[in-house]
């Protein structure tokens, strides 16, 4: 688990062990989340305007449902700026991944996005299933390739083959979409890794239950690591490179179809990302899994 030849948060690599444990063939899609909706009545964090007293100091004019999403700038801007590609829209929401005016037409099989943890969580509680660990996840996307780079081996784009929905191009104005696709894509469109599993790298970042820590660290659980149990009923992360984290974060796995060669190459197993629980946007989105009792 882990690489010391990437970025700093995925080192050391280390032996892990984990239990059995069955996971979703695909990322939960939109269909899918629809009949959970249907069924539950759930209502996802997106579609709920913020509670003033969880953020000190809020604009009113902030008070409203909305979430983040990807708008490519026409013309080369620094990869520094993210203000410069992400913007909160209110009525953006899994029902409308762009925001008012989008809709769910023709994507009934793209993954769902604008999931905030505690929505994953609540589908995967009345699915009976749980979200994985970051080691069980990473176990999965390797696909039985221990120390490779990629989920498929080690070369990116083997033979020109187009592996993953990642982005090709000049992030975040230029997108080739030499795989096909500019934003999400149909699960299943590309090749399944070694345990036939579908888009473990790219297309969405996915939800897993650890709390964020800046590394590794095998002395902790050197021989198991079913998951980072720390974290607490409030939510803290409790990275200690990052003492005053207000918003708890998870891990976050897989990258997304915004990852890209020059801006951030996170279509690995070994990549990780902090994500805010009370944080959803347009290329996050999670899988479950059943664990061998």
């Amino acid at each position: 688990m882990g690489s010391d030849a990437h970025y700093p948060e995925e080192a050391p690599a280390h032996p892990v062990q984990v239990d059995g444990f069955w996971i979703d063939r695909f990322p939960v899609t939109n269909r899918m989340f629809a009949r959970f909706v249907r069924a539950t009545g759930h209502v996802t964090l997106a579609e709920r305007k913020p509670d003033p007293a969880q953020y000190p100091g809020i604009q009113p004019g902030m008070i409203r449902a909305g979430s983040l999403v990807f708008v490519k700038p026409d013309r080369p801007v620094p990869p520094t700026d993210f203000t410069q590609w992400w913007s909160f829209r209110f009525g953006a929401c899994w029902r409308r991944p762009s925001g008012p005016g989008s809709s769910l037409s023709g994507c009934a099989e793209h993954p769902v996005v604008h999931i905030a943890y505690e929505d994953a969580a609540a589908y995967a509680a009345w699915a009976g299933k749980d979200l994985p660990t970051e080691a069980e996840w990473e176990s999965a996307a390797r696909g039985g390739l221990e120390g490779a780079a990629y989920a498929w081996g080690d070369e990116l784009a083997p033979r020109g083959e187009m592996m993953a929905n990642y982005w090709q191009g000049a992030f975040p104005w230029q997108n080739l979409a030499l795989d096909g696709w500019e934003g999400t894509s149909p699960v299943g469109r590309f090749p399944v890794n070694g345990y036939g599993l579908h888009d473990m790298i790219g297309n969405v970042w996915e939800w897993t239950a650890d709390w964020y820590e800046s590394g590794h660290d095998p002395q902790e659980s050197p021989c198991c690591a079913p998951r980072n149990p720390r974290g607490g009923a409030e939510g803290r992360s409790y990275d200690p490179c990052m003492p005053e984290v207000r918003i708890g974060r998870k891990v976050l796995k897989g990258g997304s179809h915004l990852c890209a060669a020059n801006y951030c190459q996170r279509y690995r197993p070994a990549a990780r990302y902090p994500q805010p629980i009370d944080t959803s946007t347009s290329h996050v989105g999670f899988r479950c899994v059943v664990r061998c009792r």
